[in-house]
């Protein structure tokens, strides 16, 4: 058992290289110019020798803060004052660093020997945490969330370089940022920045969907929330891979459908994609050529970077976890969740009452689009309150749970069909004069559906008229000008 915690011991100290420490930093005390050659990547953290953290920040707050040279002169006074840098020398140490300082080598390349070996470090106690939670007798985690947990941790040392924590940006990367977005869309046909959405209408009055952003997109069922929202994934997906054989540039839609089956979900593609009525999928009633179209087309189809996952009752951590595991190994660069209320909040949660529940996912969701830096779409039910009134039209206080959903989301829009009421109040034939007044009505609002966009953030809030084919559960545009 010694032996074991010895040989323990021995990796622990073989993840560092004191020598590489010094070097480096004798190297940029002798020249500061060198400092811009590891700043970008190394922070005081990623080194190993808690004394080698604070001369690093001294010269950093030096050279970056207060435009002070960091040479021999101007750090001695706090190597001689710095209780951790006393304990090992002091302003003796200083010479020691010097001495270890070569300009033979590329400093960056200890730079990065120091990051990897401090990345290491993060992983082995990420392996120890996990070990230790699993042997905890009081902890009530399940095996699944204890995952979800670990793999959170090992996302946040890919991604942040075992950091842990963002830091404040100067307000020129931001506007650099913001630039960027404006000479893109000035430069593209549609004026957009963000990801298309398909139709024309919508993306003017969103400049498509912007990334970071939380939408929610609500409706009362049957009105196609589920199908405008496959839409607009199908035509992103198009969007953002206009080539795809191009394998390395290609960017991922995620679909989380925790109602409806991928196969199901598959069809409805088909159907939208080839025009063909998605009941013949079932029943498998397709002619010759419509099975050559079918063909055709899902191959195409096939080669789209468009992942379903169909789970149910996910917990907002799991979707949390599996949307960071898609954007590390296929580019994530939309993701929609079908439905909100279907969500499972936290453990922790569950025993309280629903709108905290609700505010924990919305919160989430919003996390997750910052986090990751993409749209995130959201399908929302709607209470049953829009149907005592005359007009049906949703309003921002139909939301279920509403005040979270509300406050949470960048955009929130609902989907509306007034044949979808209409059809309801079909009079009897032999009422010849009623029956064809309700037909000729019917005829006017049969293909449309209003897009409503209750609230925008960052934009107008409106109406959006569009084309609605009910045999192919197909959304589009409406050509409502005429020459």
């Amino acid at each position: 058992m010694a032996n074991d915690k010895n040989t323990q011991e021995t990796l622990k100290t073989e993840l560092s290289n004191l020598e590489a420490e010094q070097s480096l930093l004798g190297t940029i005390i002798l020249n500061n110019e060198y400092l811009s050659r590891v700043l970008e990547f190394l922070l005081p953290e990623h080194f190993y020798e808690p004394a080698h953290q604070k001369i690093y920040t001294q010269i950093i707050h030096n050279v970056e803060k207060v435009s002070i040279v960091a040479n021999q002169i101007t750090l001695k006074q706090f190597f001689e004052n710095d209780e951790n840098i006393k304990a090992i020398g002091g302003a003796k140490y200083l010479s020691t660093l010097l001495a270890s300082a070569s300009g033979i080598f590329d400093i960056a390349d200890y730079g990065r020997i120091i990051y990897d070996l401090a990345l290491k470090r993060k992983l082995v106690m990420i392996g120890e945490d996990v070990v230790n939670r699993v042997y905890k007798t009081e902890n009530n985690l399940s095996a699944q969330e204890q995952i979800e947990q670990a793999e959170a941790n090992l996302f946040d040392l890919a991604e942040k370089g075992g950091n842990g924590k963002s830091d404040f940006r100067n307000i020129s990367f931001s506007i650099k940022e913001t630039l960027d977005k404006t000479l893109l869309a000035r430069k593209r046909d549609s004026h957009i920045s963000g990801v298309s959405t398909g139709f024309t209408d919508l993306d003017k009055m969103l400049s498509g969907l912007q990334q970071s952003d939380l939408f929610i997109l609500a409706g009362r069922p049957s009105m196609g929330k589920t199908a405008i929202a496959i839409n607009i994934a199908v035509n992103s997906c198009k969007y953002l891979n206009p080539d795809l054989d191009d394998k390395k540039n290609l960017k991922a839609v995620g679909f989380f459908s925790l109602e409806m089956s991928s196969d199901q979900l598959a069809s409805r593609i088909l159907s939208m994609e080839c025009s063909i009525n998605a009941t013949k999928f079932r029943t498998g009633q397709l002619s010759e050529n419509e099975w050559e179209v079918v063909a055709t087309r899902s191959a195409e189809i096939a080669k789209m970077p468009f992942f379903i996952d169909d789970t149910p009752a996910l917990s907002i951590s799991a979707i949390r976890t599996r949307a960071r595991r898609m954007l590390r190994k296929n580019n994530l660069g939309l993701l929609v969740i079908d439905y909100l209320q279907l969500i499972r909040g936290s453990s922790s949660r569950s025993a309280e009452n629903r709108v905290q529940e609700v505010s924990e996912i919305t919160q989430g969701l919003k996390a997750i689009a910052k986090e990751l830096n993409i749209p995130v779409i959201a399908l929302s039910q709607l209470s049953r309150a829009v149907e005592q009134r005359e007009d049906k039209r949703p309003q921002l206080s139909d939301l279920r749970e509403s005040g979270s959903i509300e406050q949470d989301a960048d955009v929130v829009a609902f989907i509306y069909r007034d044949s979808y009421y209409k059809e309801r109040t079909r009079p009897p034939e032999n009422e010849v004069d009623k029956f064809q007044k309700w037909k000729n009505e019917m005829q006017q609002v049969a293909h449309k559906a209003e897009f409503i966009i209750a609230k925008q953030r960052n934009g107008p809030v409106g109406s959006v008229e569009l084309f609605f084919d009910a045999e192919f559960t197909r959304f589009g545009n409406l050509d409502v000008y005429h020459n």
